[in-house]
């Protein structure tokens, strides 16, 4: 960094002394924020949201229709769709994080940046910490049986990890965490619409934020 911080300083008179300070600042702005993050992952992740939570009302509307069907205790069929909801929720955010991941690995290739590095270890450190906090906090909601709390309680603490995060990244992250929270906290009190509002967080507001930022930082290239 600091050779490339002397070339820029030192190149010469040609350029125009504004010209310079934006190539310093370029130069102290990569070495301290990792902005290969791609438009593009936040398009996946949310595509992947939306269909995660197609397939999860369809197993809903199936655990109803069952239910209306029968005047028996329907105890183990809930416990399965819970188990089912479970497994929904693992392979989207899997399936997410994968797509996420290559589109970013292949932007990083193309800007010569390194996937991982001193400042990439902060982003995931940052953002890593409130999801596991937030994670536990559902874990026993869900072990007590307030299952309403699900919902908001991910799109509560994802957002404060995004906001977290958003100092060692692309900056215009911390307004897609600032709508999951929104989202979340409006979504503490509209019982009974939690997947909704999880498609609207982790679907919509995603596809939007990846579009803006492709349009933003990718498009020319």
């Amino acid at each position: 960094m600091r050779t490339l911080f002397y070339k820029v300083l030192f190149m010469d008179s040609q350029h125009p002394p504004l010209e310079t300070l934006q190539d310093i600042k370029r130069i102290m702005e990569r070495s301290s924020r990792f902005i290969s993050l791609s438009g593009w992952s936040g398009i996946s992740a949310g595509i992947c949201a939306l269909v995660g939570a197609w397939v999860a009302q369809s197993r809903i509307n199936q655990y109803l229709h069952v239910r209306r069907a029968h005047d028996y205790d329907e105890s183990n069929n809930y416990v399965l769709l819970m188990f089912d909801l479970a497994q929904i929720a693992a392979v989207t955010f899997i399936a997410a994080f994968i797509t996420a991941f290559i589109f970013t690995w292949s932007r990083s290739r193309r800007n010569g940046t390194p996937l991982w590095d001193t400042t990439v270890q902060r982003l995931a450190w940052n953002t890593i910490l409130p999801m596991v906090v937030g994670g536990i906090v559902i874990l026993h909601a869900i072990s007590m049986g307030y299952y309403t709390l699900v919902s908001p309680g991910c799109l509560i603490f994802y957002g404060l990890a995004l906001v977290n995060a958003s100092k060692y990244t692309l900056g215009e992250i911390r307004y897609l965490g600032y709508g999951q929270l929104i989202l979340g906290i409006i979504n503490l009190w509209v019982v009974g619409s939690g997947l909704y509002f999880w498609a609207a967080g982790f679907g919509v507001l995603h596809i939007l934020y990846g579009a803006i930022m492709w349009w933003k930082y990718e498009r020319k290239s």
